[in-house]
């Protein structure tokens, strides 16, 4: 007997209307006043398969109207749920239910008649938001940092309250307890594209791509560190295959007779204008992501708590150091937020005033430990280059990492970094140089700075951490 997921319990009941406007087209609106968290919408959704979506449906308008579902099937929301137009700043929110195959939309806050009701997309826009507001950025870059604008306000407490009862509601960017700092778009030149090898396959098949793109997931290849680029190259009438960025090619299905796989330079960022789009695809077709200057990622409530709960462990575990004699520095890679198959973290602390060692800076401690866990022995080490420990990961800091913690770091594939004191003078990200920015690196991470410093672990400006 198959299973067949049950229907969603209600749909709109809150006297949503479908209005035109002169600059968005169509777009749902609010007839009276709307309490903040009410239920707005459920809508039930239309799968496309991914074999299908890789071949028709990320080339047609279908792509801008599509959700990720969490086993990697794109869905179409029907009812209110395709109609609801972008906004930086939301108020609306949406949750995927799995149970019932239907997207859940509930407000952000109170809404009041005739305002539109909008959700957040994604940062990967492909338009420029209409009547958005524009965010001040100051002009001057961060020393040490040329190219970068910090987003922040220090004045703001850290410690506004959060909406625990819905930790999907978005935080306005005023109220984050941190600072960021982004790169502006660049790439704008042959020369200035970042790549990295990737293992590629000709297939000169095509029907056996649906097979392969299953493959891909069941053999764990479905690496979102790949996400911003297609994964199949349609060119010359010659259909080629991404496969992976690890150090070694996979084992494809010996069923299909394929030759062996190849390494080409790819992308390792999306498109950030017009101009990089087209010389990344000159390489392999890569997805426009344009982004805004001033624009910054949303974060949920939950998201939000989940960074001051990384935060603490890394106050607590620097100021357990200091007490040992050490120095009041450490790292902290928390299991990744909203991931419940990822139970994986580690802590650590600066050791060099115990072990009489130089190298013994609390994030090589940190990287150490993660390889001990990634190869399951307490004992073991990575062999230098066989993986990246820190692929999609976010780290939490004491303070801000020296050069040489910061090329470690890099090195390891870190998604993103938080850091609480910042060290002008030998500091990696922001202070005496900001690795992410050097030219030539083949890595980028994001880097967020905690607006409230910790005095208890000031140390000497002079020393590297």
């Amino acid at each position: 007997m198959s299973f067949t997921a049950p229907g969603p319990e209600r749909l709109n009941s809150s006297d949503c209307r479908i209005r035109y406007s002169e600059d968005k087209s169509k777009g749902v609106y609010a007839s009276q006043k709307i309490q903040r968290n009410t239920v707005i919408e459920i809508s039930p959704v239309l799968f496309v398969g991914i074999a299908e979506y890789e071949q028709h449906g990320n080339f047609d308008a279908l792509d801008h109207h599509t959700y990720k579902w969490k086993d990697g099937r794109m869905a179409v929301a029907l009812g209110l749920g395709s109609l609801f137009n972008h906004s930086n700043t939301p108020n609306v929110s949406y949750t995927l239910d799995p149970r019932t195959d239907s997207i859940r939309y509930e407000t952000a806050r109170d809404i009041y008649p005739d305002e539109e009701l909008c959700i957040f997309y994604d940062h990967k826009v492909w338009f420029d938001p209409v009547g958005e507001a524009i965010i001040a950025i100051d002009p001057e870059p961060q020393a040490g940092c040329e190219g970068l604008s910090t987003i922040g306000n220090d004045d703001i407490d850290q410690e506004m309250p959060l909406n625990t009862d819905n930790p999907d509601e978005i935080v306005h960017e005023l109220y984050l307890p941190f600072k960021i700092l982004k790169p502006s778009p660049e790439e704008e030149d042959q020369n200035s594209i970042r790549t990295v090898l990737a293992w590629v396959v000709d297939v000169p098949e095509p029907r056996h791509l649906a097979t392969l793109l299953k493959w891909l997931k069941s053999y764990g290849l479905d690496d979102p560190n790949l996400g911003h680029l297609k994964r199949v190259r349609k060119k010359d009438d010659r259909t080629t295959l991404l496969l992976s960025i690890d150090p070694t090619p996979p084992q494809l299905p010996v069923e299909l007779e394929l030759a062996s796989p190849f390494q080409i330079p790819v992308p390792s960022s999306p498109a950030l204008t017009l101009t990089s789009l087209s010389l990344e695809s000159t390489f392999w077709p890569t997805f426009y992501a344009p982004k805004r200057k001033g624009e910054i990622e949303t974060w949920s409530c939950g998201r939000v708590a989940w960074a001051r709960e990384a935060m603490e462990v890394v106050i607590t575990e620097a100021l357990k150091s200091q007490s040992e004699g050490e120095l009041p520095i450490s790292a902290y890679m928390p299991a990744s937020y909203g991931d419940e198959d990822d139970k994986k973290s580690a802590v650590s602390h600066d050791t060099r005033t115990s072990t009489s060692h130089p190298l013994r800076h609390a994030v090589l401690n940190l990287i150490r430990q993660v390889a001990n866990l990634d190869l399951g022995h307490p004992n073991s080490s990575s062999e230098n280059g066989s993986h990246y420990l820190l692929t999609g990961k976010t780290v939490f800091l004491s303070h801000e990492p020296c050069v040489m913690c910061s090329m470690a770091l890099l090195h390891s594939r870190v998604k993103q970094i938080f850091y609480l004191n910042p060290m002008s003078r030998t500091g990696g990200c922001g202070g005496a140089t900001c690795l992410p920015m050097v030219h030539g690196v083949n890595h980028r991470f994001e880097i967020f700075i905690w607006k409230q410093t910790v005095s208890k672990l000031a140390i000497n400006e002079v020393l590297d951490a």
